[in-house]
């Protein structure tokens, strides 16, 4: 027996519209996704777009990289450390940003929502 997948899944982009290393704003469905791709892997982590400390929509302008063995963005303004994978802020932990499931199909990107 299968399971049914029931979410709504939606279009984002292309993969050729992601840049490796670094991450990419869409517009899904009214609200603003940070897309980031790590080619080493070849993953796609999509997170709020949203930075809940500047108040502003950056998250997809933060650098990516490793910080205590977690993958990582580094919000563009004030520095906050986003996890790719669950989205908690690591200097307070009460901070999170949503993430969304992706899939990729014949070099579409789909968002869950």
């Amino acid at each position: 027996m299968t399971a049914i997948d029931t979410k709504a899944w939606l279009t984002a982009c292309t993969k050729t519209d992601l840049v490796a290393q670094s991450g990419v704003a869409v517009l899904v469905n009214n609200q603003q996704i940070a897309l980031f791709y790590l080619p080493e892997n070849d993953t796609i982590y999509a997170l709020d777009n949203f930075c809940p400390f500047s108040a502003a929509n950056v998250i997809a302008r933060g650098i990516v990289g490793d910080l205590k063995g977690q993958l990582v963005v580094a919000s563009p303004i004030y520095k906050q450390h986003f996890s790719l994978l669950s989205g908690v802020c690591l200097e307070d932990s009460q901070v999170a940003l949503k993430v969304y499931e992706v899939k990729v199909q014949a070099d579409i990107i789909q968002i869950a929502l």
